[in-house]
């Protein structure tokens, strides 16, 4: 069994790599971005494999803090898209007593 899981390991330490290309070519921050997410939960399903297969639960606090760190890591990206314009704004709601163009 603990074969099988390294194997497993193995496989998604080439998932990072796969993402990492991502990460160095990506068009947009939005591409560079979900491939930082993809880094976030493959390591985390990494250290999971790896605390099984070598047994040690320590690991699986590890990825707890990196499940904590990518949701950060989302939500700052979020705030600072914004505050760069790089999203659009919402859009206007109607004043009162302006006619908003629709009949009746």
């Amino acid at each position: 069994m603990n074969l099988l899981l390294e194997g497993f390991a193995v496989f998604l330490l080439l998932n990072l790599g796969a993402g990492m290309i991502r990460v160095w070519r990506g068009p947009s921050p939005a591409d560079r971005m979900s491939a930082a997410l993809l880094f976030g939960s493959t390591t985390v399903a990494m250290l999971l494999v790896l605390a099984e297969a070598t047994a040690q639960p320590a690991l699986a606090d590890v990825a707890l803090l990196f499940v904590m760190l990518a949701a950060i890591l989302s939500v700052a990206f979020v705030g600072l898209a914004r505050a760069r314009g790089a999203t659009p704004p919402p859009p206007p709601t109607p004043t009162p007593g302006k006619s908003s163009g629709k009949p009746g």
